[in-house]
């Protein structure tokens, strides 16, 4: 049996060159987005995403541009392919890039979400029932590192830091859980809208990620942990990645280019771009 070559292909390709296209991606996970699978014939009009060629039916991916080779539909439950007004073409190129990488972020902020949400509750949770934890507490940590239950006679202790603690006033306390539960809202917002590909999320993300940097660049200039350098890492190609890819505050061009970018990879003058020719037997059925 010979092997068929899909739409386009003149020869089988002699090497094989990596290249990471995210289109596959998507489709291997979430399946290729085909049109016209239902359809009892094809129109000339329907080649740029299905063609009839030797007897053979090929669809093409309108994300990823595979050509599949699919049998005819057993029962066909319309005559042709749907219209081009009709059908939503999925988010392809840069675009599909960028909503990947922004849903990445958005799972980061929630994360973060979580995190301080759970930190303010318990400080209001401390604060609330210290005084029935105090006793306990300082109990099972005397158990565990041998110091004096009472905190007493040590200035520098694990005891003593948690007794410190437990002394501190509870209007400190509700300040520290209310920056917490702020902190959590607006990285739940941010979380939010970046799911969505807002651009005002993009905005918020950027300045109070910025706003961060400061601290961070503090924080590891008197204590190193590989925690804290991956955070910043990570927080320096948020920024990064937002403020050059997706040019916000006008840079690159701003908002006008990537709308630019965008109508060049995603819509069916792109599709119609990356089409092969059409068969001699689809330009033309009277040959």
């Amino acid at each position: 049996m010979s092997h068929r070559l899909a739409p386009g292909v003149r020869e089988q390709p002699r090497r094989f060159v990596p290249r990471f296209h995210w289109e596959l991606l998507v489709c291997g996970v979430g399946g290729h987005e085909l049109v016209g699978l239902d359809a009892r014939t094809l129109r000339p009009q329907d080649a740029v995403v299905a063609r009839e060629i030797d007897g053979v039916r090929w669809h093409r991916c309108l994300r990823c541009d595979s050509w599949l080779p699919l049998p005819d539909p057993v029962a066909p439950t319309r005559e042709v392919p749907p219209d081009r007004d009709a059908i939503e073409l999925p988010l392809r190129g840069r675009p599909l890039r960028d909503r990947i990488i922004l849903r990445l972020i958005a799972i980061n902020r929630a994360l973060h979400f979580l995190g301080l949400g759970l930190l303010g509750v318990a400080i209001l949770l401390f604060s609330a029932n210290r005084a029935d934890l105090r006793d306990v507490v300082l109990r099972v940590v005397a158990d565990v590192t041998g110091e004096s239950a009472s905190g007493a006679g040590s200035s520098h202790g694990l005891t003593h830091r948690i007794d410190e603690l437990f002394t501190l006033r509870s209007s400190r306390l509700h300040l520290f859980a209310a920056i917490a539960l702020v902190y959590a809202t607006v990285e739940g917002i941010e979380a939010i809208g970046l799911w969505y590909a807002k651009r005002w999320a993009e905005y918020l993300t950027l300045i109070v990620t910025a706003s961060l940097l400061p601290v961070e660049v503090y924080e590891l200039a008197h204590h190193v942990t590989p925690f804290k350098v991956l955070a910043f890492v990570v927080n320096v190609a948020v920024v990064g990645y937002l403020l050059f890819a997706k040019r916000l505050f006008g840079l690159r061009g701003g908002a006008a280019a990537d709308e630019a970018l965008r109508e060049r990879d995603v819509g069916w003058a792109a599709l119609e771009a990356g089409a092969p020719p059409a068969p001699p037997s689809a330009a033309s059925p009277a040959a």
